[in-house]
């Protein structure tokens, strides 16, 4: 089960925004092969792809069921998941697990604080 932001434009899958990324990066190289090659980190310039909107959703938890199981649900049927209550949350953009975090409430919203975020390295990693 996820929450997820109806009103986001995103791209329809982790290949679209791969595609994106690619593009940008080689827009942006093409670009810095016109200058001196490089942004003043020795780095490339990312801020072509900064704006790029992502799908950002938390992820209570799962259960598999059957589609008979599923016709039968009405309201107050109860969903068992398969975590257990206290657990740490799945934050994933664009399906891909960033962090972990808890529920809170702020200014009558839910929220959500991060307890453990994948490092920016290990993330690109699981984009390849």
């Amino acid at each position: 089960m996820s929450e997820e932001n109806s009103t986001a434009t995103t791209p329809e899958s982790d290949d679209d925004v791969s595609a994106m990324m690619a593009a940008a990066m080689e827009s942006e190289e093409q670009a810095s092969n016109a200058s001196d090659g490089e942004s003043k980190g020795g780095s490339p310039d990312l801020d072509v792809i900064l704006d790029i909107p992502v799908q950002l959703a938390m992820e209570v938890g799962s259960t598999s069921i059957s589609i008979r199981n599923l016709l039968q649900l009405n309201q107050g049927s109860v969903i068992e998941l398969d975590r257990l209550a206290g657990e740490p949350l799945d934050v994933l953009v664009n399906g891909t697990l960033i962090a972990h975090g808890e529920v809170v409430v702020v200014n009558e919203k839910f929220g959500i604080r991060m307890t453990d975020v994948i490092s920016p390295s290990e993330r690109i990693k699981k984009l390849n």
